[in-house]
């Protein structure tokens, strides 16, 4: 069975005024704070939470997502997306919010951005670098 979750990644003027608010709000710590950036990976409801510290920007939506538990479902994804006529970004693997990842991006109506990822590990940075790219069924390295 594939599980996937949806990601609701939110901009907050305070970034622990917020974690302490949705820890208590969710009943569960954060899995991961790092500077400016906090996420909650949480079975009940299925959500991936994710806080963006963006004085200024406070309740506002940075992206929303869709977390699956494969590179090949983000491949199918993007290749199901593309056949309907919506433009993406293609399958990159990037690191970014402090992961390496693989990932497709869409843009809705409203300037809406939609991420369809799967997290392949740990990284140290929060901005967002495509380090490699995928083609068919395998990443393609970049050098």
């Amino acid at each position: 069975m594939i599980v996937m979750r949806l990601q609701l990644a939110m901009n907050v003027n305070d970034l622990d005024e917020s974690i302490d608010f949705y820890s208590r709000m969710f009943g569960a710590t954060p899995d991961k704070v790092k500077p400016g950036y906090a996420n909650w990976a949480l079975e009940n409801p299925p959500l991936k939470f994710v806080l963006f510290e963006a004085p200024g920007e406070g309740g506002s939506i940075n992206h929303l997502g869709v977390e699956t538990e494969t590179s090949t479902e983000v491949v199918e994804a993007e290749g199901r997306l593309s056949s309907t006529g919506l433009e993406t970004t293609g399958v990159d693997d990037t690191i970014c919010c402090y992961a390496e990842k693989t990932e497709t991006w869409v843009q809705a109506p409203d300037d809406i951005r939609w991420e369809w990822y799967v997290k392949t590990g740990e990284a140290d940075q929060l901005m967002n670098t495509v380090v490699g790219a995928h083609r068919g069924d395998g990443p393609v390295c970049c050098g």
